[in-house]
């Protein structure tokens, strides 16, 4: 599950980077301002790669997710991509933990 998790967030990271550039070419939004939340939203994706299997990281992953669709409200594709992102985040735990579960039954099958 935290491979899937993981990447799923260094995605996003790359978007909202992405997604700051297109803000501050297409909005009045000071720089400075654009700059400190869009860099405060990627440190949080990466800090949550670490916390994923820690109690709460899926939550706070969530919470970043309902973040970047709320950030459709300044750029609105950000809700599409917010959307998709929500959506791979749901994929990455449900399968991540299926293929945990599949490998905890391997490793009890040859031990």
């Amino acid at each position: 599950m935290r491979t899937l998790c993981a990447s799923t967030l260094v995605g996003e990271f790359i978007v909202i980077a992405l997604a700051g550039l297109a803000l501050g070419q297409l909005s009045d939004v000071p720089t400075g301002t654009l700059w400190t939340v869009s860099g405060i939203a990627m440190a949080l994706c990466l800090l949550v790669c670490g916390l994923i299997t820690r109690p709460g990281g899926i939550q706070l992953g969530w919470v970043l997710q309902g973040g970047l669709i709320a950030s459709g409200f300044a750029l609105p594709a950000m809700f599409v991509l917010g959307a998709v992102f929500a959506g791979l985040w749901w994929a990455s735990i449900h399968y991540g933990r299926r293929v945990d579960d599949i490998r905890a039954a391997r490793e009890r099958a040859t031990a």
